[in-house]
């Protein structure tokens, strides 16, 4: 039996296995299938010991009268007796046990349950063994939806599986099953009506073998198969294995279509590469056109079409499952010449100038309210990655790995793209500041810096901000606001470097190999959208660190449940480096993650993540951009009530991906359109954890003023730090339930 990859709610995700089978008992066979099966294979099955010596004698008249052995005379019983204890040559020997083995098998089981061993064991074709899977494959249908046509095809498959079968040799497949008919007639088993009706019910003539998939997340499907395979080794193809994962259908379908979506805008920003390839030759041969199309698969949604006519205003173009289509200028207007990564020709202003009779192009199908329209796309050459997790237990609940699997390569860049975060590494350093005694108040200078051999010795570094500006002296929350690489550096070297790389392994982050550099502050070490992911789920839970996982449970046919992933509790006392699965240690404070939390709100509400904010209008999302050097890696990590995603975009050669296709412009989109479909509708604002208080402060000094002096902000302060640095007491404290403990710090 097969491996099968569920989602959360049961559906299928995926099937691996070189043999397909799914054993039913003899109660579940509809009758029209034990009819055709005995009509073809042997009539007097419920009549005879498991030998028919009729036959037996039939096939020894048979080689006297030809000298060639036959299969004449094996019954269905002797075919089990073959299937499960013996091999498939033709020697007398191997007849006689045969014929000895059927005759036992016969008194130890009842007619029934032989033929439901035949049945499920038989080869099929096209990896299907058994008549459940056949009829999956064959006709996309269970049994008793079968015709009396079907159920004769699948009856005459097991002569000749690979050959004989309506997909591989239409024609034979016709025939035999003719024959068959003809056996059921014969015997009575259907009348003439049935029989004339039935001889002429069409072939299927093709496959159905995904058709039962209802989650397509071939990315998170192949991570299951690793970890099992690697678990159980070959077997894992052939237990039976029923492996639940926490894949949401829902989210994987929206994760699916934003990071797709987001590769495919990058592309357009950066001119068209021209046509997949010229079939001019096949124009005139429309049969063979078509032929060609069907071959050719779709690709990330986008579908391949070959233009028939084309003139300035417009072109004809055969799309593959859309048949001819419009395509004007309007839909393809950002097709103007690629050049370079940062140069294109001029926009188009006529549609021929852009496509030519023949070329094989790729179309973008666009649904609306009044049906689909059609633009001009291509497979984009950038690549990316996006995955979700619950924050609460680590369940990836949605796994992209690349813009298609099937096409690009299976390499699932979730998992194995190890990148440079950028900027998107801040928020574990500003987080180890904070616990060193730093607050959002606290005033940093944003000015120019060298670091004394930074590149190597005798090369000084100097660091400067995206865009070289300067702003002087800043307060720490806005500095992560804008994402200032100068403050950055500052606080690294006030907290201290081994400091912050201690604080970063705490999120889970691979820091086994890092220095403790100054360029660790911006990113300079390389995770996974793994990596990240989790490490941002430990501001949103709280500050319990999570450990991801896609597999909660494992059943077979045989024991049931054979494994499964413990229930997750957040651990206030567990040490950190705990290996437990079922537990989640505290790994910073909630008074920490709570500030943390505000301060990533505040990037997306005035911050380098604004355009989030413009699209989703919520007070309760927060997350940071990420871009590196000459921007070859462009992330957005983020988080909302009941999840927290990363989406990735880069090149798999670690090419620039032009100016300007920063984390805001070419990641965030993508974890804007997933979290518009999968967020809750906003609740109450969150409150602050005990010892989180507010006072009012100068936003130009972070000095404390009084409630209501002009131009005065309001900011969180952790009262439980005793090394926090509290803004000094210039005038009244803030009012309400902090009062008296702003009183009291300062």
């Amino acid at each position: 039996m097969p491996m099968r990859i569920h989602d959360r709610e049961g559906g299928l995700i995926a099937e691996f296995g070189n043999q397909r089978r799914f054993p039913v008992s003899y109660e579940q066979l509809p009758p029209v299938v034990v009819d055709a099966f005995v009509a073809a294979e042997d009539d007097r099955f419920f009549e005879h010991i498991g030998v028919d010596f009729l036959g037996l004698a039939r096939a020894a008249v048979e080689l006297v009268r030809t000298g060639e052995k036959s299969q004449g005379g094996s019954t269905i019983t002797m075919q089990v007796a073959r299937n499960f204890y013996l091999g498939r040559e033709k020697t007398y020997t191997r007849k006689l046990y045969e014929i000895l083995l059927a005759v036992k098998i016969d008194r130890a089981f009842s007619k029934e349950d032989i033929l439901a061993l035949y049945l499920n064991k038989i080869f099929m074709g096209h990896r299907a063994y058994g008549v459940k899977a056949a009829a999956q494959i064959y006709f996309d249908k269970d049994l008793p939806e079968l015709t009396v046509a079907e159920a004769a095809m699948l009856a005459a498959l097991p002569k000749a599986p690979s050959t004989t079968n309506p997909v591989s040799d239409p024609e034979r497949a016709l025939a035999r099953r003719a024959y068959v008919l003809g056996r059921m007639l014969k015997l009575g088993q259907i009348d003439q009506a049935t029989f004339d009706r039935s001889i002429d019910e069409p072939l299927p003539g093709r496959l159905y073998t995904s058709s039962e998939i209802e989650t397509p997340a071939p990315y998170a499907a192949e991570m299951a198969r690793r970890d099992l395979v690697e678990k159980y080794g070959q077997e894992a193809y052939e237990m039976g294995l029923a492996v639940h994962t926490s894949i949401d259908p829902d989210a994987q379908r929206s994760a699916t279509r934003a990071l797709r979506q987001a590769l495919i805008d990058y592309d357009r920003r950066h001119g068209y590469r021209g046509p997949e390839s010229d079939w001019s030759e096949w124009l005139e041969d429309r049969e063979a056109l078509e032929k060609q199309l069907a071959n050719t698969s779709r690709v990330g949604g986008l579908l391949p079409g070959v233009v028939l006519q084309v003139n300035a205003a417009e072109a004809s173009v055969l799309v593959r499952d859309a048949g001819e289509v419009i395509l004007d200028l309007d839909s393809m207007r950002w097709a103007c010449e690629y050049q370079a990564t940062d140069r294109c020709g001029p926009k188009p202003k006529a549609v021929d100038e852009v496509l030519g009779r023949g070329d094989l192009i790729r179309v973008e199908p666009i649904e609306s309210g009044d049906g689909v329209a059609y633009r001009l796309a291509q497979i984009p050459e950038v690549t990316g990655a996006f995955v979700a997790l619950d924050p609460a237990s680590g369940a990836i609940r949605a796994m992209i790995g690349g813009f298609d699997f099937f096409h690009d390569s299976e390499f699932n860049n979730v998992l194995r793209a190890e990148r440079q975060p950028g900027s998107g590494f801040k928020p574990y350093l500003y987080s180890a500041a904070l616990d060193q005694g730093f607050t959002w108040a606290s005033m940093i200078n944003d000015s120019p810096v060298v670091v004394e051999d930074g590149v190597r010795q005798g090369i000084d570094w100097r660091p400067s901000n995206y865009g070289r500006s300067f702003g002087g002296m800043r307060r720490m929350r806005d500095a992560l606001t804008r994402s200032v690489n100068l403050v950055s550096i500052r606080l690294a070297q006030a907290v201290g470097t081994p400091m912050v790389l201690e604080y970063a392994g705490r999120f889970g982050l691979p820091v086994e190999n890092w220095e403790p550099t100054l360029s660790m502050a911006l990113g300079s070490y390389t995770l996974t959208p793994l990596d990240q992911v989790a490490g941002f789920a430990v501001f949103a839970n709280g500050g319990y660190r999570v450990t991801p996982f896609l597999i909660t449970e494992l059943d077979n046919p045989d024991d049931g449940v054979i494994d499964s992933h413990p229930a997750v509790s957040l651990c206030d006392s567990c040490p950190i480096d705990t290996a437990d699965p079922s537990l989640a240690p505290r790994v910073i404070s909630a008074q920490n993650a709570f500030l943390m939390r505000s301060g990533l709100r505040g990037v997306v509400r005035e911050g380098t993540g604004v355009r989030a904010w413009r699209a989703l209008e919520r007070e309760d999302i927060g997350g940071k951009t990420g871009t590196t050097n000459d921007q070859r890696d462009a992330w957005f990590t983020g988080f909302g009530p009941g999840w927290v995603a990363t989406a990735w975009v880069g090149f798999a050669d670690n090419s620039e991906l032009g100016r300007r296709e920063t984390g805001g412009k070419a990641a965030l989109p993508a974890w804007i359109d997933f979290m518009r479909d999968v967020l809750p509708p906003p609740g109450a604002a969150e409150e602050p954890p005990e010892g989180v208080v507010t006072a009012w402060i100068d936003p130009d000094s972070g000095k404390r003023l009084p409630e209501g002096h002009p131009g005065a902000i309001r900011e969180y302060f952790d009262s439980t730090n005793p090394q926090a640095d509290l803004p000094e007491k210039d005038a009244a404290a803030a009012s309400g339930t902090s009062r008296e403990v702003i009183d009291n710090l300062f």
